[in-house]
């Protein structure tokens, strides 16, 4: 008698087990199905993401590096990009916009937003991809964070996941842009940004994140302690 009850039961539907297999089955079949019909969308949203986070990582480790030591550079003495020195004074002709591509770029906006003292030059900085990543003051970021007596913050400086930049350089370059400006009497003082093309249409249309980050530039999404450095144009 048990065993006609057990078998209508079984016979009467799905168990709450079979039911979860079988949604989960359909979940990854639609998973897979999405990245199917559209792989490139799929690998452009991945790059953003780490892009995203990259960005953060660079700025958390040089707010841990402005609010650690007594002597803060955004840049190095071999590196002089920044805007102004640690005295105040203009850098000059080596006022330069940093690149993450060793590519040598020749031509780039100069004008920067708001909060800049003074203006770039012409010609970016650049560095070998070999060293691109170091964070000794002779990475792309100059940047020496070994200086810090609890460590380093980062262990290298992240580039691009495409990483390419042309000579006369715009907004569709993939790659990462790097300004700062040391002390500054006119403007404000210690301050970086860094900028980061995306690509997909997730960051880029569905939600537009270089058009929402609270920053001057839509061709660009803008990270760091000040939103207002690096040039308001698309051609940098």
């Amino acid at each position: 008698m048990n065993l006609l009850t057990n078998m209508k039961k079984r016979d009467s539907g799905f168990t709450l087990l079979e039911l979860l297999i079988v949604i989960a089955i359909i979940a990854i079949l639609s998973i897979a199905l999405v990245f199917m019909l559209n792989p490139a969308e799929t690998l452009k949203k991945a790059r953003d993401a780490q892009r995203i986070s990259d960005l953060k990582s660079v700025k958390t480790a040089l707010g841990i590096m402005l609010t650690a030591s007594s002597t803060p550079r955004l840049d190095s003495t071999t590196g002089g990009i920044c805007t102004t020195d640690t005295v105040g004074a203009s850098q000059g002709a080596s006022r330069r916009i940093a690149y993450s591509a060793s590519t040598a770029v020749t031509s780039n906006a100069t004008a920067g937003g708001l909060d800049i003292d003074g203006a770039f030059t012409t010609g970016g900085y650049t560095v070998a991809s070999t060293d691109a990543g170091k964070v000794d003051g002779a990475g792309w970021i100059p940047v020496n964070l070994k200086a810090l007596t609890g460590g380093t913050p980062i262990s290298s400086f992240p580039v691009d996941p495409i990483n390419t930049v042309t000579a006369a350089a715009t907004s569709t370059d993939l790659v990462y842009r790097y300004g700062c400006q040391n002390l500054s009497t006119t403007k404000p003082s210690y301050i970086f940004e860094i900028d980061a093309r995306l690509e997909s249409n997730a960051y880029t249309v569905e939600d537009n994140k270089m058009a929402n980050d609270g920053g001057d530039n839509v061709s660009f999404y803008e990270s760091g302690n000040s939103l207002n450095l690096l040039p308001t144009t698309s051609n940098f």
